[in-house]
């Protein structure tokens, strides 16, 4: 007779991978927000950040301190991460090149389209791919995709910065509220799905633009950071004088550094980044609020990443677009019932690894080459052994190698960076040209990829933007 204890004895007994696949799948919350750096409390990035609601999610997730993108801006930052290929491999470099151009990606399973595949219901408003729908996106992978679009009213006519803006580099309040805002509305688009329990699984993924530029947000956030206790990033000014000449182009101070503080304007962009980054947490919290009282609470993973950095005057330059910490290193916090406890990584870790880890996670196989890797060992044992590097790629030929306590940068004409993270969190001694570290060199160098694909169709974009 099988009693009630032998049952539980044959249970433990079983494959994990078995027992998942038996039980019922959970939803998968998949929250992106666009170039949000380490501002937010929970990373301890900026002194004056204010961010209760990404903060509360850390504390019940497994979060990520050393997280890095796969490429420095948006388009191939987030191809990389739902086709699950690296820019080095596909040829996607830049904002201009729709990943359904690359050879390599056609015919790859993206990631929505994979939980499509397999039964889940694939949900999504805001950003997720670089463009809503259209060229940059995949329409296919979707059952349904929100719309919406900012209804917001300014303070003033643009640029509302003044000298120190320059086309979509501009910052102001906007008369209306938080209602108007196209953020608000994927939240509200996201919150009324978690409020149903619906037949299937769902993977419902929740794009927040916020705090992309231009900086335009409620008055009410900029008044959240008073202008008089914004601190500014600290700064070397003589910071590129190690950097080869292709790291400085990268960071053309002489361009938005040059014309913010000529304009006497940092601190204003400072605060008004701040601002965005408040705006967005706010959003967060609408939608983690609607799942924490939905009927979908006990059975959601929730994963929350950003899809770069974002300077904001270090290393004499802003935006993103380089290959040193500020940009290369992002958000990312997962919380998967059942197997998460609460837990703070700071083992370095790379966005490509998400695709592998959903795999995992949901007990699917990964329909072929995944270039990242799982990170369920971490997500059971914030603490476990790694030793893979992440990678991170800006135009054909430029890498970063990031580990736990180094920092390697080969550029296309072979000239190097190298920083010692612990010694030198800021990055601003270059150790490249000094003989007794040629050996570390060498080491970290076997990580580099060992392709550089042909730029896949297209432009440049809106790299800028």
């Amino acid at each position: 007779m099988l009693t009630r204890r032998s049952f539980n004895t044959l249970l433990s007994a079983l494959p994990a991978a078995m027992l998942q696949a038996a039980s019922p799948k959970q939803n998968i919350l998949f929250i992106a927000i666009d170039d949000m750096n380490d501002w937010i409390g929970c990373l301890n990035g900026h002194p004056g950040t204010i961010t209760p609601n990404i903060d509360k999610l850390a504390r019940q997730s497994v979060n990520f301190t050393s997280a890095h993108c796969a490429a420095p801006l948006c388009n191939p930052a987030r191809a990389a991460l739902m086709t699950g290929r690296r820019p080095s491999s596909t040829g996607v470099y830049t904002n201009g090149q729709p990943y359904h151009g690359s050879k390599v990606l056609q015919g790859v399973v993206t990631l929505n389209q994979h939980f499509k595949n397999n039964g889940y219901l694939t949900l999504g408003c805001g950003k997720i791919y670089h463009n809503t729908l259209g060229a940059f996106a995949d329409n296919e992978g979707w059952d349904n995709y929100g719309k919406t679009v900012d209804t917001v009213k300014l303070s003033g006519t643009p640029p509302l910065a003044g000298a120190a803006a320059q086309g979509h580099f501009d910052w102001g309040p906007t008369t209306t509220g938080d209602e108007e805002m196209h953020d608000y509305k994927t939240a509200e688009w996201i919150s009324a799905h978690l409020k149903k329990k619906q037949d299937k699984p769902m993977f419902l993924a929740c794009g927040f633009s916020k705090p992309h530029l231009p900086w335009y947000v409620p008055q009410k956030y900029f008044d959240m950071h008073p202008l008089d206790k914004v601190e500014l990033p600290i700064v070397k000014e003589d910071d590129l004088d190690d950097v080869p000449p292709i790291g400085v182009q990268f960071a053309k101070p002489n361009g938005d550094h040059a014309r913010v503080t000529k304009a006497g304007a940092w601190k204003k962009g400072v605060q008004a980044y701040l601002a965005a980054i408040t705006f967005s947490d706010a959003m967060v919290g609408r939608v983690l609020d609607a799942l924490e009282s939905g009927p979908n609470a006990n059975n959601t993973m929730v994963v929350l990443w950003s899809d770069h950095g974002w300077h904001l005057g270090e290393k004499l330059h802003w935006r993103k677009f380089t290959l040193w910490d500020r940009a290369t290193r992002n958000i990312l916090m997962v919380k998967a019932p059942g197997v998460t406890k609460p837990g703070v990584c700071d083992r370095t870790v790379s966005m490509m690894d998400i695709y592998p880890t959903l795999m995992d996670l949901s007990g699917l196989k990964a329909p072929g080459v995944q270039e990242g890797e799982s990170l369920l060992p971490l997500l059971k044992n914030p603490k476990a052994k790694r030793t893979t590097p992440a990678v991170t790629t800006y135009l054909r030929g430029n890498h970063a190698v990031r580990t736990d306590t180094w920092r390697f940068i080969r550029y296309k004409d072979g000239t190097s960076e190298l920083y010692d993270r612990v010694k030198d969190p800021n990055e601003w001694t270059n150790l490249a040209g000094k003989p007794e570290f040629a050996a570390k060199i060498k080491e970290l160098e076997a990580w580099l990829p060992k392709e550089n694909h042909p730029d896949a169709p297209g432009g440049r974009g809106q790299d800028e933007a």
